[in-house]
């Protein structure tokens, strides 16, 4: 296998990861939860934040090494729209991430009250990480040069 076709692999398997820790992170939220179940959506938050980073060094690799010359990329509108939409999931990744890191540890069985922004944090996160492979997909059509 070259190391073009592996490294767009690796950023492709990478965002299907994000997307499926961000979805179970939806799926797990309550109003209230145990703090059992906050450590191991801390755990997922964890490999979401690992596989985010391997996503970014991929495409950087691919944006600025091994893929398209780099103008065909940096020239796009849609590039700049995708980058900039994945940086404000990784903002707003934070609020939710402080909030498993706080509540985390202590008794097992103890519910913790989740406030409701937690949710709607990650319902937005989700909706935004929709839209990047389909600006993806028409950046990779030429659509926005």
């Amino acid at each position: 296998m070259n190391e073009l076709i592996l490294t767009r692999y690796i950023h492709f398997i990478g965002i299907i990861i994000v997307f499926g820790m961000v979805l179970a992170e939806l799926v797990l939220i309550q109003d209230k939860l145990k703090r059992s179940v906050i450590k191991r959506i801390f755990i997922l938050d964890g490999i979401y934040g690992a596989f985010s980073l391997i996503v970014v060094g991929a495409g950087l690799y691919l944006w600025l090494v091994i893929g398209k010359p780099a103008e065909f990329y940096t020239a796009n509108p849609l590039m700049h729209a995708k980058v900039g939409l994945f940086i404000i999931v990784g903002i707003l990744s934070i609020w939710p991430t402080v909030f498993y890191f706080k509540n985390r540890k202590g008794e097992h069985d103890q519910m913790i009250a989740v406030p409701a922004y937690i949710k709607r944090i990650i319902q937005v996160e989700l909706g935004l990480l929709v839209l990047i492979p389909l600006l993806a997909t028409f950046m990779a059509q030429g659509v926005g040069l």
